[in-house]
């Protein structure tokens, strides 16, 4: 079990909101809080939705596409960040220093597993099973080898 599994959206979102504020305010964050608030300065275009911690929550997520999620975006990158801090699934740290060296941007970086996370997660849901890693795994390769 995972630390968000028992927040509701609007709990999560408002985590995002309040790790930013802590941030802004140069307060004493949490290790969590820490990890949050990093991915959010890593994206000036989100920093407006949360600082207004009653706009995080109501955000509709349906209404816009998975590209302009922002929790979603946010959410894959600090998946992408544990998973390498963790190596796990086995590999995926070094996949990691690959992009790294390939694309001289550890935020590119974290994109490309991104795009390949997102793509296991969806085809997951898809066909009602868990996600396979070594597809996924394969996937960043596949990234690797065409030059990232």
């Amino acid at each position: 079990m995972t630390v968000f599994n028992a927040y509701t959206r609007e709990q999560l979102r408002r985590s995002y909101a309040d790790a930013w504020a802590k941030r802004v305010a140069n307060a004493p964050l949490t290790a969590l809080e820490a990890l949050i608030s990093d991915v959010i300065a890593a994206h000036p275009e989100y920093q407006a939705l949360v600082a207004d911690p009653d706009k995080a929550e109501q955000f509709d997520a349906t209404a816009a596409t998975p590209a302009e999620n922002p929790f979603l975006h946010m959410g894959l990158h600090l998946a992408v960040r544990e998973q390498v801090s963790i190596d796990r699934p086995p590999g995926v740290r070094d996949l990691q220093r690959q992009l790294l060296a390939l694309q001289g941007d550890p935020h590119q970086a974290e994109h490309a597993l991104m795009e390949a996370l997102g793509e296991a997660l969806w085809q997951a849901q898809r066909a009602g099973r868990a996600p396979d890693e070594t597809q996924y795994l394969n996937r960043v390769r596949e990234q690797i080898a065409r030059g990232a």
